[in-house]
């Protein structure tokens, strides 16, 4: 690895050019004739879209690393899909929404930033190097977020809820980062935002202990 690799590699992961596939629960059967994806929260009404639908959508292309909480690493993965912006576009959010939480299949879910997800290359991916999503990937359709840890690209995605304020997901209710940027490291998170670490997991629920929190975090980040 050569030292502009190195450079791309957070605290704590290891590079590798296979896509290794971890998931919870089963791989879902898809039938694409029936596949829907909800839009809800604060908007003015909830919408839902067949595939047809999401396929006439404007598409991307994107090129990204991409950082599992598990601790490898893929550099220089292409993307192909819809851009975030353009799924948002389809109806007026509510100014007061903050986070959104994905919903995939399983019930699985991920809480992310609004903020995160308004960033460059975020999209519902279905195509990745080239080829269409495998079922263990997340076909027909996956969320990519490729500034955060993976988890939160969520394969087999089918809708997402804008809110005012966060809740966790699947995995961060089990103890993972609300927000998980594997860029971060500190004290609280020395191989990168792994874990939780926010004021409410160890149960001060306090509004003040949380805006410190966030402030810390966007302090950070914005030191990056």
């Amino acid at each position: 690895m050569n030292e502009q690799q190195k450079k791309r590699l957070p605290a704590g992961q290891y590079l590798t050019t296979k896509w290794p596939v971890l998931h919870a629960g089963t791989v879902p059967e898809v039938d694409l004739d029936t596949w829907t994806f909800t839009i809800k929260g604060l908007l003015d009404k909830d919408l839902t879209l067949t595939w047809a639908d999401f396929m006439r959508l404007p598409k991307a292309t994107y090129r990204c690393d991409i950082h599992c909480v598990t601790t490898w690493s893929r550099f220089d993965n292409e993307w192909e899909g819809i851009p975030f912006g353009a799924v948002m576009d389809l109806a007026p959010v509510d100014p007061q929404a903050r986070y959104v939480m994905a919903f995939a299949e399983q019930g699985y879910s991920t809480n992310i930033p609004l903020e995160e997800l308004t960033k460059p290359g975020v999209m519902f991916a279905y195509r990745h190097d080239g080829m269409a999503l495998t079922p263990e990937h997340g076909y027909p359709l996956r969320l990519l977020v490729p500034q955060l840890y993976f988890w939160k690209s969520a394969k087999w995605i089918r809708g997402i809820e804008f809110m005012k304020e966060d809740r966790p997901g699947f995995w961060e209710e089990r103890g993972y980062h609300l927000l998980g940027d594997p860029f971060i490291d500190d004290e609280q998170n020395p191989d990168g935002q792994r874990f939780r670490d926010d004021p409410q997991w160890f149960g001060d629920d306090s509004p003040e202990a949380l805006a410190t929190w966030k402030e810390r975090i966007r302090s950070q980040r914005n030191d990056q």
